[in-house]
């Protein structure tokens, strides 16, 4: 049993807000406040329990079990550290801002280290009905960097692909930053005409121009003391990147039409799918505005880099697609799930748990449920062909099927399609109208193709046999 701390040591532990251990340089928790007790249960024994064996169930440090460990650096520094955990909790897994600090003994050795541990709400390791979910390392440590720069009012830049849900990131950082009691603005950068956008962000005064009959107020004024997340900024005009870099640097702006300089204080998050660093090299983006953006930026990761998150992430969708019936996925299904690589990410995960609960007559989501699914990848340098007949068929008939085939699970052009196939546009409608011979769409769109091929090759509508 180890000797108890220092009485200074015992009173800084208690004055915690949250919940905080004393630990020894052997990990043993030597003493606990009530809101560690309260949130990790009675299973620390003072004195004989380690800090890896109540937050992790480890039967070894977190270092050695393929975790980051704050604890070790903070011995082998001196110094305090900080890291994001996932700890076993009375509430189940629960995500925890993990903070070391080194207590100096009356002969200035650090014998003694004060853990202060603060639970995450940004995100959960369980499945739930909102909010972000994951686990995997890819997760964790995109995470990581948004508990970093939460607390702060530094401009953060968010890039990845579509879907990885940005926006959903933009409003975790906002929740958690000190203008969270203000408004979070999101604002479209895509889409508008430059005059409409600059009207929407800036606003505009009564008879700036046709049809303004009333004063606008722009978005920029609206986030004045909360956030303004501009998604998609790489879709900005370059002489409206001139106006926003002004704005980013001096926060004062003027409506359309105005005279008056008018002052927003706010905090700003960008998103974009566009690779920006390209952009400025060719030219389309503002070297000094890239840079007054990105001063943090995070990596989205797709969710093909995240699959191990896939079962607690089809759960909270289902949740929140379906808060009222508790559906179970097949491990065929599951499995069929995890074969997908998700182009459109969480999104597109989103929409085919949405069409497969439509087709579902019960509880239980199953395989023919996921008919829109397209095969896994083949791995590279190798084909798989997962066209398969359990019967003998005509050669011409098995053709009409596998057409049908890649139609229905690879959507592309057909232009496109008909290349792969090594077949021309025209033959490739032919053999659709041969397969579907009942659908008055297809025949239509094939005799258009058969008329722009006979234009574009000769010239006519009645080509040479």
């Amino acid at each position: 049993m180890s000797p108890l701390p220092p009485e200074p040591f015992l009173k800084l532990l208690h004055e915690q807000q949250n919940p905080a251990i004393l630990v020894d340089q052997q990990y043993r928790i030597l003493a606990s406040n009530s809101l560690y007790q309260e949130i990790f249960g009675a299973e620390a024994i003072l004195g004989v329990s380690r800090c890896f064996e109540v937050s992790h169930g480890f039967s070894r440090p977190c270092d050695q079990e393929g975790e980051t460990c704050p604890f070790q650096k903070s011995i082998a520094s001196g110094k305090p550290q900080r890291d994001l955990h996932v700890h076993h909790t009375t509430h189940g897994p629960e995500y925890v801002n993990v903070e070391i600090l080194p207590l100096s003994d009356k002969f200035n050795r650090n014998s003694y280290f004060l853990e202060i541990l603060t639970p995450l709400r940004i995100a959960s390791a369980t499945a739930t009905p909102g909010g972000m979910v994951g686990a995997s390392p890819a997760f964790k440590s995109m995470l990581h960097l948004v508990n970093r720069v939460a607390k702060s009012d530094t401009n953060v830049l968010l890039t990845g692909e579509s879907g990885t849900g940005k926006e959903v990131i933009a409003r975790a950082i906002h929740a958690f930053s000190h203008c969270s009691s203000g408004p979070f603005v999101p604002v479209e950068c895509s889409g508008l005409s430059d005059q409409l956008f600059e009207t929407e962000l800036f606003g505009h005064e009564r008879g700036a121009f046709t049809g303004a009959h009333a004063e606008k107020t722009g978005l920029v004024e609206v986030a004045n003391k909360g956030t303004l997340f501009l998604d998609e900024i790489g879709d900005v005009s370059l002489p409206l990147q001139v106006k926003l870099l002004r704005l980013l640097e001096t926060r004062i702006f003027r409506r359309v039409g105005g005279i008056d300089s008018r002052h927003s204080e706010f905090r700003l998050i960008c998103a974009t799918n566009r690779d920006l660093e390209s952009m400025v090299k060719d030219g389309s983006f503002r070297l000094d505005l890239y840079y007054r953006i990105q001063v943090f930026p995070i990596v989205l990761p797709a969710l093909r880099q995240r699959k191990e998150d896939l079962p607690i992430l089809i759960d909270s969708l289902l949740k929140r697609l379906h808060p009222h019936q508790k559906i179970r996925v097949s491990p065929q299904a599951l499995e069929q799930l995890k074969g997908h690589d998700y182009p459109g990410n969480i999104r597109e995960l989103q929409n085919i748990l949405e069409r497969a609960c439509l087709m579902m007559d019960g509880d239980l989501l199953l395989p023919e449920h996921l008919p829109h699914i397209g095969p896994p990848a083949p791995m590279p340098g190798t084909r798989r062909i997962d066209f398969v007949c359990d019967q003998i068929l005509p050669l011409q008939e098995v053709e009409w099927h596998y057409i049908r085939h890649v139609v229905n699970y690879f959507p592309v052009e057909k232009s496109i399609l008909a290349a792969r196939l090594g077949i021309s546009q025209r033959t490739l409608y032919r053999r659709l109208e041969e397969s579907w011979p009942d659908d008055r769409c297809v025949r239509n769109v094939r005799q258009n193709v058969i008329a722009e091929c006979d234009i574009e090759e000769h010239g006519t509508l009645d080509p040479p046999d």
